[in-house]
């Protein structure tokens, strides 16, 4: 096999070494553009538990890199010359030039052909070589050559941030942040040999603007990051090697190959430095291809495609993992707001895979910090709950007081006969009130009869739904501690269809309405453009819908204007292409809603609270914007709502959510810490840790559970026993069984603590 590989970078040279070391009679060359001792950047970050993969993979390439690594356990993060120490995290580095050195003398041992000073920018000379590798960097020539055939996708990330290095000598990873006059900037920082570290800067294009810092003007980048950073730096100068500007580029391809070329490292895929190093990513890689090549010796395209197989969805979590903790850095004058340790807190757990779990494991005396500041800026005059875990703190909303931050989240149960409730609902609501949740959210309640969305669901539009609701809401009232909410609402054009578990649609369907007349699909009928009348129509409805909760006993009111739903046809522009006053901008887009809302406030108690419930996204093209929600949510603010509850997406058929663990939190980030309002949050949040990490990096108020709660009404009261929480509000009925869930989740929480501690990677640290 004759194999030519297209950039000398550490992917490029370690798949050549572990080939050539199985393959001895393989011919490899190695063609590079630059000299064999350039190298632009300074150091390279790994985590032990990649060491580790290396020292399975080539002996004599670990134990030369791990004698020139620098090592630490710690994490720093300082904001103004505060700091805290975040230790157990496990990271090395070292020279990217010794790397490459390294990596270079393998190579000559196991008698790769290296060729320095050759740039390749034709393919015709490696008309017999049957793998193509290329490697060449995130502005590849050969994949930019066949950029079509790879389905190659660039997308420059808006921060700024330019690579310089420093004498100053650190003992941790370090983040500086600083606060200047036009905004935050932070330091990526880590020593990588004896004498050297790496400090990254890094700013929003706004600060970067009004610094008037220029792209490639590395004596003037120098003169003002020195001055602002002299503190930190302690008299060490910088030093610059090719320290240009730059702003991240998020690199994807639809297809990793094309014919005898495959794509490895940033040519392939990048990951943004501060979730680590992409060296780490291409070297990861490279084992990847390798373990294909070795799998399929005499079938380049099954190798190429097992390498795509194995690899692709590794290399997209990482991405999409990186996209997240890109994001907090983007929107790190949002987080400056916060105290300084949920500031750290937040910066830690950024990318969602760091929970307040990971952390306590790691080093308990930085949760025990975190956890102290909230709990003293929460209950200043309860010093005795400073150790209450955030998820059982209180919260407060008008005069209505929650016992804790967790929420049943609005699920319909389509059970309903006319629109009434009956002993399923009761059965339904009043067990997760025993469970212990601070707060109920009914499912979407009609209100009017053609206002449901299936035959089963709820209404509150006549007296016998009144005096039915208020057996549940009367019950919960008498027997526990958790506060009711109706959700209120109207289907729109998602009207007039079958129960989700239903195969047949509906014989006779009602008349639908919406913002313009646009089906939600093919199976629902054309909607009827609501005109003036049906506007008022339908808000003197809401308004005696919120009367009508009044009388049934409940706690509190959200009005329904998300997912596609009648209200939030109006707020998406995918769904409301009027040409009169409720339509075009997206303040013509909320004159509708906003006046429902208004009304309904002015009849429903004033010490009652009211929220509103929105999608944050579309999830697709030309969809609402950033700038819509903040508005939308401003507005809403404004006019009286205590708290948004922030959903996505479901407003048209086409969508491309963004799914994952959390997926909805930064949704809820964005409107809470940007318009200054509370905000509940929910989507696929499955346990107490993420709850619990969830409240204290200030990403919402509530956290608000769906399907975790259809399986286990008592979600709360085994979360309670696990964290070890006195709860005083378990019915007398059910005291008796402290005794035995208390003990059963400390006995699960010490197995489960004992295994994340036995699986953490073993230290590399010499």
């Amino acid at each position: 096999m004759k194999i030519a590989v297209i950039g000398g970078g550490p992917g490029g040279l370690y798949f050549s070494i572990l080939t050539k070391k199985a393959m001895p009679h393989c011919q490899i060359d190695v063609y590079e553009r630059n000299k064999s001792d350039d190298s632009f950047g300074f150091g390279v970050v790994f985590s032990d538990e990649t060491l580790g993969e290396f020292l399975k993979r080539d002996m004599q390439s670990y134990e030369l890199i791990r004698s020139k690594f620098a090592y630490w356990d710690d994490i720093i993060i300082a904001r103004d010359g505060e700091t805290v120490n975040i230790a157990g995290n496990g990271f090395c580095g070292c020279s990217r030039k010794t790397l490459l050195q390294l990596l270079q003398q393998r190579c000559t041992e196991e008698g790769v052909n290296l060729h320095f000073e050759h740039n390749v920018d034709d393919l015709s000379q490696f008309e017999d070589a049957d793998i193509i590798i290329a490697s060449d960097g995130i502005g590849s020539q050969i994949r930019t050559q066949f950029a079509s055939e790879f389905g190659t996708k660039i997308e420059l990330k808006k921060n700024r941030f330019v690579w310089l290095g420093s004498t100053k000598p650190l003992d941790a990873f370090t983040y500086f942040f600083r606060n200047t006059e036009h905004g935050l900037i932070v330091a990526h920082s880590y020593q990588y040999e004896a004498g050297m570290s790496t400090w990254i800067f890094e700013c929003s294009d706004e600060t970067w603007q009004k610094f008037n810092f220029e792209v490639t003007n590395e004596a003037d980048t120098i003169a003002k990051i020195s001055e602002i950073f002299k503190e930190e730096l302690d008299g060490h100068g910088l030093i610059s090697n090719k320290s240009h500007w730059r702003q991240f580029p998020h690199v994807t391809n639809q297809n990793w190959f094309h014919k005898n070329i495959v794509l490895l490292g940033d040519s392939k895929a990048t990951a943004h430095y501060s979730i680590g190093s992409g060296t780490k990513l291409a070297m990861d890689s490279a084992i990847g291809l390798f373990d294909a090549v070795m799998a399929n010796p005499k079938d380049v395209q099954a190798a190429f495609q097992q390498y795509d197989k194995s690899r692709r969805n590794t290399v997209e979590m990482i991405q999409y993992a990186a996209l997240v903790s890109l994001d907090w850095f983007e929107n790190m004058n949002r987080h400056n707001q916060h105290p300084f340790y949920q500031f750290a807190f937040g910066c830690m757990t950024r990318a969602k895979k760091v929970t307040y779990e990971n952390l306590r494991l790691r080093d308990n005396s930085f949760t025990d910090k975190v956890l102290k500041e909230y709990n003293t800026n929460c209950h200043s005059e309860l010093v005795s709950e400073s150790e209450s875990p955030a998820a059982f703190s209180k919260f407060k909303l008008r005069d209505l007081e929650l016992q804790n931050r967790i929420a049943m989240s609005s699920m319909g149960q389509y059970s309903a006969e006319n629109g009434v409730v009956n002993d399923w609902h009761f059965q339904h609501y009043t067990s997760r009130a025993l469970g212990g949740l601070g707060l109920i959210l009914t499912e979407m309640t009609a209100i009017s009869e053609t206002g449901r969305i299936t035959l089963g669901c709820t209404g509150i539009y006549n007296e016998n739904q009144i005096v039915e609701w208020k057996k549940i809401t009367n019950f919960i009232h008498n027997n526990t501690f958790t506060k009711i909410g109706i959700q209120l609402g109207h289907s729109g054009r998602k009207g007039a269809t079958k129960k989700p578990w239903e195969e047949n649609d509906l014989d006779e369907k009602w008349q639908l309405i919406s913002a313009s007349a646009i089906p939600f699909n093919e199976k629902f009928a054309i909607p009827e453009e609501m005109t003036l009348s049906d506007m008022d129509e339908i808000t003197s409805q809401f308004v005696q819908a919120t009367i009508n909760s009044e009388k049934a006993g409940f706690d509190m009111i959200e009005l329904q204007a998300h997912h596609g739903f009648l209200l939030a046809s109006f707020l998406s522009p995918l769904t409301n292409v009027r040409t009169d006053e409720f339509g075009g901008s997206i303040e013509n887009r909320l004159r509708f809603p906003l006046r429902v809302f208004t009304e309904m406030r002015n009849v429903f108690p004033k010490e009652k609270p009211m929220s509103v419930r929105i999608s944050a996204t579309d999830w697709a093209e030309n969809g609402i914007s950033e700038d819509d929600v903040l508005t939308i949510a401003a507005a809403f603010k404004n006019a009286g709502t205590d708290i948004i509850n922030v959903s996505t997406g479901n407003t048209v058929t086409y969508q491309k959510p963004q799914t994952g663990r959390m997926w909805q939190t930064p949704f809820s980030d964005l409107v809470r810490n940007t318009v200054q309002v509370p905000t509940i949050t929910a989507g696929y949040i499955q346990d107490i840790d993420q709850i619990n990490t969830i409240i204290l990096n200030g990403r919402a108020d509530i956290v608000a559970l769906g399907r975790p709660l259809l399986l286990d009404p008592y979600f709360v009261r085994n979360a309670q026993a696990y964290e070890n929480f006195e709860a005083d509000d378990i019915p007398k009925q059910y005291k008796m069984g402290i005794s035995h869930l208390y003990p059963l989740k400390t006995s699960e929480r010490k197995q489960a603590d004992g295994m994340k501690k036995a699986l953490k990677p073993k230290s590399n640290k010499k």
